[in-house]
């Protein structure tokens, strides 16, 4: 692998700050000195030919011991620091100006803990560079073990070609937090232009899997032949500062569509019927099947073929709706916190260890949690913190926006079946469905009262719901009790008034319920 990054560490400096005792040694005794800044730069040209250096590297950062920095910055507010660099860039330009071209030189000085008194370290070569006071960032470089929780690594600037990001400064230009791979590895950005995406390579090329996973917009990279945690994933996204590319925007797959979903204008069920006291307000109107048309029976068949099969209908727990916590003040509560374990099942067991964890606190404000921190998310997101399907959260339709800041989406989800002929209600209080109520326990709620979560917006008895060969008829229960109709798409459809079990409302096969903080999906 090409020399990228020159590092060498200068030691026995007397003065740290003193351009001549770094850049070159007094004298001519030129077999006896130790190598200084300007044996380096000589040694190690940019471009060469034959023996003959033709071009030679003009960007190199310094590192000094961080308490000198220190003192500087405390005494003469970094006054000896900048007439260091400018000092070594002048005479950086006197010795090899007819190797420079239109290159401009620019040095840069900062402090390092590691480094003794007495010791610089220098840093140059294909891969470092150093932007323009006035220059501003063309992409953003991050980096993530679990895709949640994502740490900046650096910025790629656009006169900047490479950018070399690993685990150790020895060999990197930029280290990536928490990288899982051996030191001499690396992640190689090849900038080709602010008209294209930066192209990235692994070193050594024949060691690493490198797939640009599209659907949630980064590189997922992995060691061949290691196990399933040793890999990472790597980010660039275009900075708020670049100009757009000038490139026609790609089509949205069905994935991304899929997960952006959930700010999509919201769309009524396909039949709608007034309800007979209603006039002409919207939200008396009432979602009914479409009546389907029915084959003709073949012969020798009767009617009783199409008849419903009423033991196929099942009730299934698909999504959960993060509610706002400022709206429940009093009664002590401070975080909602859904924890998935390393399957992407929910995980009800503190000592089975999570993946990840959606939390929610009481002003309203949504983390992403995992062993590496938590990180603030804003929806619509996907995440993938392990080799498998992703999981997404979606932002809450307008009109429940009042009570929810997102929703869920359970990769597994949780199903029972409903038997027929039969009312039965759902709700804190009763047994029905019970299986389906995965958050009712102290552990998910951050509350000093040991109180169960699902006391957060569902009643002890929130609805009724019976199954027809349309669909299920919902009665609400409690005058207090928020229900909400969701489509198939688990797009908004209608609040849930004044039904009753007298004067049920259908729910088609097929669409959502929401109450509390459980999306239900009720098939036939």
């Amino acid at each position: 692998m090409p020399i990228y990054v020159q590092h060498e560490v200068l030691g026995r400096i007397p003065d740290v700050f003193n351009a001549e005792a770094i850049w070159q040694a007094p004298g001519l005794a030129l077999f006896s000195r130790r190598p200084l800044l300007r044996d380096l730069l000589e040694r190690s040209p940019r471009e060469h030919r034959g023996r003959a250096a033709t071009r030679c590297f003009s960007h190199v950062t310094l590192m000094l011991p961080q308490e000198e920095v220190d003192d500087d910055y405390h005494l003469t507010r970094g006054a000896r620091a900048r007439e260091l660099a400018q000092t070594l860039a002048a005479l950086h330009q006197k010795d090899f100006g007819d190797l420079l071209g239109s290159d401009q030189v620019r040095y840069d000085v900062l402090g390092k803990d590691e480094l003794a008194p007495g010791e610089v370290e220098v840093r140059f070569g294909h891969a470092v560079y150093l932007p323009a006071p006035d220059e501003k960032a063309l992409f953003n470089v991050s980096v993530s073990r679990d895709s949640a929780v994502w740490k900046p690594v650096c910025a790629v600037y656009p006169s900047q070609r490479l950018a070399l990001i690993g685990g150790s400064e020895g060999v990197a230009s930029y280290v990536a937090s928490g990288w899982p791979f051996g030191g001499d590895s690396a992640i190689l950005l090849l900038n080709d232009g602010p008209d294209a995406q930066p192209v990235v390579q692994m070193r050594p090329k024949d060691a690493f899997d490198c797939n640009f996973d599209a659907s949630q917009g980064h590189y997922v990279i992995k060691a061949k032949g290691s196990s399933a945690s040793a890999r990472l994933l790597l980010k660039i996204t275009r900075s708020s500062s670049a100009p757009p590319a000038a490139r026609p925007a790609p089509q949205r797959s069905a994935s991304t569509a899929a997960a952006v979903a959930g700010t999509a204008s919201p769309s009524r069920a396909a039949v709608w019927q007034a309800r007979p006291q209603a006039q002409a307000d919207s939200s008396d109107l009432t979602a009914v099947p479409q009546p389907t048309r029915r084959p003709a029976p073949r012969s020798g068949e009767t009617d009783a073929t199409y008849a419903p099969m009423l033991q196929r209908q099942r009730v299934s727990l698909v999504a959960l709706a993060l509610p706002r916590l400022s709206r429940y003040r009093d009664t002590g509560a401070t975080a909602l916190e859904v924890p998935f374990s390393h399957t992407l099942g929910l995980n009800a067991d503190p000592a089975a260890g999570r993946a990840i964890s959606f939390l929610v606190n009481d002003s309203d404000e949504l983390y992403a949690c995992t062993d590496s921190g938590r990180q603030r998310i804003t929806a619509p997101a996907s995440f993938t913190p392990v080799d498998a399907r992703a999981i997404r959260v979606l932002p809450a339709p307008p009109a429940m926006a009042e009570r929810y800041c997102a929703t869920v989406s359970l990769v597994q989800p949780l199903s029972t079946g409903v038997a027929p002929g039969a009312r039965l209600a759902f709700g804190r209080g009763s047994p029905a469905l019970a299986a389906l109520r995965v958050l009712d326990s102290p552990r998910f709620l951050g509350s000093g009262n040991n109180a169960s979560a699902d006391r957060i917006g569902l009643s002890r008895n929130a609805f009724s719901f019976e199954a027809a060969p349309q669909g299920f008829k919902i009665g609400r229960l409690s005058a207090s009790q928020a229900l909400y109709h969701l489509d198939e798409r688990m797009e908004f459809v209608a609040s849930i008034g004044e039904a009753s079990a007298d004067a049920p409302y259908l729910l088609p096969a097929g669409h959502h319920l929401v109450a509390g903080h459980y999306v239900l999906r009720f098939d036939v």
